[in-house]
């Protein structure tokens, strides 16, 4: 590898961002947008966590195809205009997207150790 590095990294948990990204069965999400169906087929959720306050889903981008077959982003914002809590009207079928997310995340049961010294 013809990278070096240095220093000892430290993370500033002001506001810490995580990205979950599920695939979504085909035919199980339609979002509509003027008038337009489009069938969604991965969501990348955005968890943020500033300072010490709990885990919130900030916005979802979904992949999805178009009614011409052409593959179109739509993003949700989910936090109010204030930021200080969910936005309204967002359909019940994006928060259970969320769900799944936040979900999958925690079963994944990632756990982690850097490679031994040689």
């Amino acid at each position: 590898m013809d990278l070096s590095a240095t220093g000892e990294p430290a993370f500033v948990q002001e506001d810490t961002q995580v990205h979950v990204g599920i695939h979504l069965e085909p035919g199980t999400l339609t979002l509509t947008r003027n008038g337009k169906d489009f069938a969604a087929y991965h969501a990348l959720v955005q968890f943020a966590s500033a300072g010490a306050n709990p885990w919130a889903a900030q916005e979802v981008k979904f992949s999805t195809k178009g009614p011409d077959g052409e593959s179109v982003g739509l993003t949700v914002d989910l936090l109010n205009e204030a930021w200080s809590g969910p936005r309204d009207g967002v359909p019940a079928a994006i928060w259970q997207v969320v769900a799944l997310a936040a979900t999958s995340a925690g079963d994944v049961g990632i756990t982690y150790a850097p490679p031994g010294r040689g």
